[in-house]
C-alpha cells in the first residue's frame, strides 16, 4: 500500500537537472496529508530504536523531522556545506551529475556512541547517504539503519553502502 501511494503521488520530471535524467519529484507526497502520514509512519516503523534521526538536506529534514517526533526522539540536519558555523565536519562525495559536501556540526551536539538512523527522501548512487554515515561515523555515532522513500535500484546505490542496513519504502 505504502509503494503504491508514493507511486501515485510522484511526479516524474524529464531532463532536470540535465539532460537524459529523469527526475523523481516526492514534493507531491509531502505535500499530501495522507501521503506523508502514510510515509511518516512506514519510515517510523523501519528505524524504531535509534537514539536519533539524522536527515539529509533538504526534503530529509521534513522527513527525518517527523519520523523523530513519532518516534519521540531528536533530530539532526544533516547540511549542505557552508550551511553551518564552525567548526564542522564535512565529507564531499559524487553524486549522479556532479559533486556536493555535506557537513554536520563538530561541537554541541554529542554523537559518540548514539544509534543513529539516516533518512531521506530517494537512494540513487548511494552516494549522499555513503557521505552522511561516514560523516556520522567519523563524529562516534553508530549508524544503524537508513530509510529512503524511493530507490532507483538500477543505479546500484545500496550496493554502495553495504553492510548497512538500508529499507526503501518503493522500489523502481
Amino acid at each position: 500500500m505504502v509503494a503504491e501511494l508514493v507511486a501515485a503521488l510522484t511526479r516524474e520530471v524529464p531532463d532536470f537537472p540535465q539532460p537524459g535524467v529523469l527526475f523523481r519529484d516526492l514534493t507531491p507526497v509531502l505535500a499530501d496529508d495522507r501521503g506523508f502520514a502514510v510515509v511518516t509512519d512506514a519510515l517510523a516503523q523501519i528505524v524504531a530504536g535509534a537514539d536519533l534521526v539524522a536527515g539529509i538536506d533538504a526534503r530529509g529534514f521534513l522527513l527525518g523531522g517527523a519520523v523523530a517526533h513519532r518516534l519521540g526522539v531528536g533530530v539532526l540536519a544533516i547540511r549542505k556545506g557552508g550551511k553551518l558555523p564552525p567548526p564542522v565536519h564535512s565529507r564531499t562525495y559524487t553524486l549522479e551529475y556532479g559533486t556536493a559536501t555535506l557537513e554536520i556540526p563538530a561541537e554541541g551536539i554529542e554523537l559518540a556512541g548514539r544509534r543513529v538512523a539516516i533518512v531521506d527522501d530517494v537512494l540513487a548512487t548511494g552516494g549522499t547517504v555513503a557521505a552522511a554515515r561516514d560523516l556520522l561515523a567519523t563524529a562516534g555515532a553508530d549508524v544503524t539503519v537508513a530509510a529512503v522513500v524511493l530507490e532507483l535500484a538500477a543505479l546500484g546505490g545500496r550496493a554502495r553502502l553495504d553492510p548497512l542496513d538500508v529499507h526503501s519504502l518503493r522500489l523502481i
